[in-house]
């Protein structure tokens, strides 16, 4: 059994879950301990002890750890991005790649704990010098989801130590194994005692305890709306700080202009790859009148020929779903925009087995047409291989269009207008905006985030994470 990782220590839980493989629902993936309230108190309390001596660490020393740990993620990629790829269920490219990214994370926040910069400005007041600096928080909880098991715990994990934070971790309960991985190598990284925790276990018993116990000092959180929406009144309701990345529904517009491969290509890539489990899929499609029917039909004939299969065997392009509530979530939606009116044009069908008779949780990837802006498919979220398109009369009501969600993560656009571009990157209401390319694929070392109801606080990544994972002290000084 894997256990916790608590003050230093390998902790036993209060009980075990069991680690499925979506694949393959004999194959049992593992056995992970549970944290309890007071393992979770434990491992608070050898955070904020340890916390002193570690926000006052050398550069240096944060540098060849952070960096350490990356390599040794880069090293070990192929074996990592096999075992996210058996307990999550994307690809074992997609895996892979996964993996390699979170190593890259690592590899840039080491370089960060070497760059934290600060400021040297004279005061109005003649003799006087002013310094502003950044300084850690203190505790963070870490709360992360399934669909991303090692990249997103890497991108809060990697700058909450580099700027010198202590780090309580508690992942998502359905992908405990890359959690647990990740975990192992930092427990051997040269870290200090209680600098880093894990603990794994429930929402209602670890994630609670994180949100209410006044040593945390901020959380950031990624998953649903609901639940962030409870982060946030939680850390409201005794200050701390919080960062809250949550919900898409991406729009994908496509103008008469684009180049119809291009647009095809955007539209699969973005709204089924990874099962669609990706919080920047492009779950709706735009279309103005000119190419709807030949991009409709492309997309169908795209589709067509994707296999759906075992994430780890080759030749795969579209895994299972992560688990049998979110098919069941996934399939709902499916019969709801057809209960208001839309054309299941093509795919949408649980599949209980593999082509090699393998139990597991797989659907073909959905198409739905003839859809309005007002129908449930195109306003909430539903986070699976479910797609739909919405036809418009122009590039303007594509735009309002786009716009009209309450969500605001990420958009794209296909187009060969200067003009279009140009505009829509100005006026899409959306924290990033792709053109010519699918929204789903940012670069490990730019921010990350949204606007409207998908994020709240600072990005993450890049050198914009020093926003949240830090605090400005400015100081006088008369000569």
């Amino acid at each position: 059994m894997n256990k916790n990782f608590i003050a230093g220590e390998w902790l036993d839980g209060a009980r075990v879950s069991r680690n499925i493989n979506p694949s393959d629902t004999r194959d049992l993936v593992g056995e992970y301990a549970q944290a309890d309230v007071a393992q979770t108190q434990l491992a608070i309390a050898s955070a904020e002890a340890a916390f002193p001596a570690w926000s006052l660490s050398t550069p240096q020393q944060r540098f060849d750890i952070l960096d350490a740990v990356g390599s040794e993620i880069l090293a070990r990629r192929a074996e990592l991005g096999d075992l996210l790829a058996r307990e999550e269920g994307k690809t074992l490219p997609e895996a892979i790649g996964e993996v390699a990214r979170a190593g890259n994370i690592f590899k840039f926040f080491a370089g960060e704990a070497l760059r934290p910069g600060g400021e040297m400005m004279p005061s109005v007041r003649p003799g006087v010098g002013v310094e502003i600096t950044r300084e850690a928080l203190g505790v963070i909880g870490i709360i992360t989801p399934w669909n991303f098991p090692i990249a997103i715990p890497a991108w809060k994990i990697a700058p909450a130590l580099a700027y010198g934070n202590c780090v309580v971790f508690k992942p998502a309960e359905l992908v405990p194994g890359s959690a647990w991985a990740l975990a192992e190598i930092l427990s051997r990284s040269g870290l200090p005692q209680g600098v880093f925790n894990l603990v794994m276990g429930r929402g209602a018993e670890v994630g609670a305890t994180l949100l209410d116990d006044p040593r945390i000092a901020a959380v950031t959180f990624t998953g649903s709306v609901a639940t962030g929406q409870k982060v946030a009144a939680a850390c409201v309701a005794r200050m701390a700080k919080f960062q809250l990345e949550m919900g898409g529904k991406n729009p994908m517009v496509v103008l008469d202009d684009a180049d119809l491969g291009v647009a095809v290509n955007c539209a699969v890539q973005s709204g089924f790859f990874s099962t669609g489990q990706r919080c920047t899929a492009s779950s709706r499609l735009i279309v103005t009148e000119g190419i709807h029917d030949r991009f409709v039909a492309a997309v169908i004939a795209k589709m067509q020929t994707l296999k759906v299969g075992d994430a780890r065997q080759a030749g795969t392009d579209i895994g299972p779903v992560v688990d049998q509530n979110q098919l069941g979530q996934n399939l709902s939606y499916v019969g709801i925009a057809q209960a208001e009116g839309a054309t299941l044009a093509c795919g949408g069908t649980a599949v209980t087995h593999s082509a090699d008779g393998q139990p597991g949780f797989y659907m073909t990837p959905a198409l739905i047409t003839d859809t309005t802006a007002a129908m449930r498919i195109n306003r909430e979220e539903v986070f699976g291989p479910v797609v739909s398109v919405l036809r418009a009369r122009d590039y303007e009501e594509a735009l309002f269009l786009a716009n009209d969600t309450p969500f605001g993560l990420a958009a794209g656009i296909a187009t060969a207008s200067l003009k279009h571009a140009t505009h829509f990157k100005r006026h899409s209401q959306a924290g990033m905006v792709m053109v010519n390319l699918p929204t789903a694929g940012v670069d490990y070392h730019v921010p990350f985030g949204g606007r409207k109801g998908s994020s709240y606080g600072p990005r993450e990544q890049g050198r914009y994470a020093a926003e949240f994972y830090t605090v400005v002290k400015t100081a006088y000084t008369q000569a």
